[in-house]
């Protein structure tokens, strides 16, 4: 639903001094929890708060042909639900341009990034590769799912573990679950989200301060060799970005990055 006029005014007057109504500074994040091994069913699965922000995600294994192009490698689908359960704007039905654009903008970070070595997921090159399919599910809307989603997607690939396979029958056992993780690099991507509001920046806004944004920029950083490296970024809103705001949201994703992702890591590796 939209909010007042009134509201937006606030949010915006307050941007400009550096202020939120929540108390935090632009560049502050809410609470992020994570847990991961949520789903007794999925080979990889992980739950994702940020502030009130809730999302979902599973990681399913199967096996089918690779596309033409890429006969020795894997292949990857993400796919995601905003149900009536996150939020009194949405209704049930096929996923909207809102969830497709989430899907695409995770798939983007991951794929950019060589987070996944594709190679390794090939079982019989030309003939059969592993295919992942990552499900994500919004269970409470407070602005943010992108980031949150984006997350989730990382933290149950890191996690994940393959099913067994009966070559012979060329069939996966699923929930049959070996110990044998995905082939991943250290390229792993973290996605911020920066929202524009009448000329001033901010990250991890809330639903409110999400629905008064005119604009948005989204990052898929990693640092390798601790070196940063943006992988893939996605504008999104009518209003332009100009070259000083962008830059601007490049220093502080850095920032950001090395403030936040480092205790994000150690709570993952903690799963594993």
């Amino acid at each position: 639903m939209e909010i007042p006029n009134i509201n937006k005014k606030q949010i915006a007057n307050l941007l400009k001094n550096g202020k939120r109504l929540d108390g935090r500074t632009p560049f502050d994040y809410r609470d992020i929890s994570i847990e991961a091994g949520i789903s007794e069913n999925a080979e990889g699965s992980a739950r994702v708060k940020i502030g009130k922000t809730e999302v979902i995600v599973g990681v399913k294994m199967g096996v089918q042909e690779p596309y033409p192009d890429h006969e020795d490698e894997g292949t990857m689908m993400v796919g995601m639900e905003f149900n009536p359960i996150c939020g009194e704007r949405y209704e049930s039905g096929p996923p909207k341009i809102n969830a497709i654009e989430v899907a695409r903008v995770v798939d983007r970070g991951i794929r950019e990034s060589g987070f996944i070595d594709w190679k390794k997921l090939c079982i019989k090159e030309g003939e059969k590769v592993w295919c992942l399919m990552i499900d994500i599910y919004c269970v409470n809307d407070d602005g943010s799912v992108l980031d949150a989603s984006a997350l989730g997607a990382v933290t149950a690939l890191r996690v994940a573990r393959f099913p067994e396979y009966d070559e012979k029958e060329e069939r996966v056992k699923f929930g049959e679950f070996t110990k044998n993780p995905l082939p991943l690099t250290d390229k792993v991507p973290f996605t911020i989200t920066f929202h524009k509001i009448e000329g001033g920046i901010l990250v991890d806004p809330n639903r409110n301060e999400e629905d008064t944004s005119k604009a948005r920029m989204t990052f898929a950083i990693s640092s390798p060799k601790k070196e940063h490296i943006i992988n893939a970024m996605q504008k999104g809103g009518l209003v332009p970005i100009s070259t000083k705001e962008l830059e601007e949201m490049t220093s502080q994703c850095e920032k950001i990055y090395e403030s936040i992702y480092p205790d994000i890591n150690k709570k993952i590796e903690e799963f594993k």
